[in-house]
């Protein structure tokens, strides 16, 4: 049982890497199986509708990871503005240890490009950020801000941070999201108290 699943975490890690590295049109099922070192077998059996289905699990597990990542980051801090800032500066340095091709948490790159394949993965990918804008929005109003504010507060910080990553990544340098990092804690600190 035990290797059984542990060839299916080894395709789906495997496949993660992949598709959120080089791109899901880049990214082929021979690809994964060998990079995974599983039999072709094991990834029709648990993946019996392909390619998509095994996208739909990535996005899913990722989503899983940086969510559990928010909440850890969250509380261990005093308020969400020094949590989000701690968040971002670590995604910066576990870019820039990756080599900036390593297993990201998640970037536009990925959504964009399989929001145009399926309509069912770009629903996926517009929960990703649902998600992420929900909790940042949870913890905005723990700390005082009114719902409105902090949903949109929430949002501005998925989409610096989002876009701060494919910066980063595309010039191979941690330093955007490090000053998206310190620009995202000025504003969720004082957010609430510029309406």
């Amino acid at each position: 049982m035990g290797e059984k699943s542990n060839a299916k975490e080894s395709i789906v890690n495997t496949a993660a890497r992949l598709f959120f590295s080089q791109g899901y049109h880049a990214t082929g099922l021979n690809q994964i199986i060998k990079e995974s070192h599983t039999p072709k077998g094991s990834l029709y059996h648990y993946f019996p509708h392909g390619k998509e289905e095994l996208a739909h699990v990535c996005i899913r597990k990722t989503n899983e990871h940086i969510l559990q990542k928010f909440e850890d980051t969250f509380a261990a801090h005093d308020n969400t503005a020094d949590g989000i800032q701690q968040f971002v500066h670590d995604m910066a340095y576990e870019t820039e240890a990756s080599g900036f091709t390593g297993f990201l948490p998640f970037s536009f790159w990925a959504a964009v490009e399989t929001s145009c394949i399926s309509q069912s993965l770009r629903v996926a990918c517009q929960g990703v950020f649902a998600d992420w804008q929900k909790i940042i929005a949870k913890h905005l109003v723990v700390d005082g801000m009114s719902e409105a504010r902090a949903d949109e507060t929430a949002l501005l910080v998925v989409s610096l941070m989002e876009g701060a990553l494919i910066i980063s990544l595309t010039n191979q340098d941690k330093q955007p999201l490090l000053t998206a990092a310190d620009y995202l804690a000025a504003v969720t600190k004082n957010a609430g108290e510029t309406r």
